[in-house]
């Protein structure tokens, strides 16, 4: 299977250094700061790049397990909310709130729900995180 790859630097100390994050891919390079991780800097930080990532997983598939039962969605848009905290003497990503509406001809609310958890359960990225509490709010639109 595929190994991919995403790149980090960091120059300077914690507080007035900086820093780029990259994608192996070439499809995305973003600055981020210490005011960009833990305050309302410009930037980026790694608690948002997860939350992308974690969101697009989940869209995914969810997408694949409607679409192989022969409920073909016509949109599933998810919104990820990782919560970064203070945690004894340092951080930790505490909980992900994973927010989805989907449209999705035909199917009732039982069944969605019923593949909105699987989905969560069962994505690649909700495993890799699967130490952390993840939390699903799912609505049909």
């Amino acid at each position: 299977m595929a190994i991919r790859k995403a790149n980090a630097e960091w120059k300077g100390d914690l507080f007035a250094g900086s820093g780029t994050l990259s994608l192996g891919s070439g499809a995305y390079t973003g600055a981020y700061t210490f005011k960009s991780r833990m305050e309302d800097g410009a930037g980026t930080n790694p608690e948002e790049l997860i939350g992308a990532a974690h969101a697009g997983c989940y869209s995914m598939a969810l997408s694949a397990g409607l679409a192989a039962a022969g409920h073909t969605p016509e949109s599933v848009k998810t919104q990820a909310f990782v919560h970064f905290d203070k945690v004894g003497e340092g951080f930790a990503i505490t909980k992900i709130d994973l927010n989805v509406e989907a449209s999705i001809p035909g199917i009732d609310e039982i069944t969605f729900q019923r593949f909105a958890a699987d989905a969560k359960a069962n994505c690649p990225v909700s495993r890799a995180l699967s130490a952390t509490t993840i939390e699903l709010t799912a609505k049909l639109v």
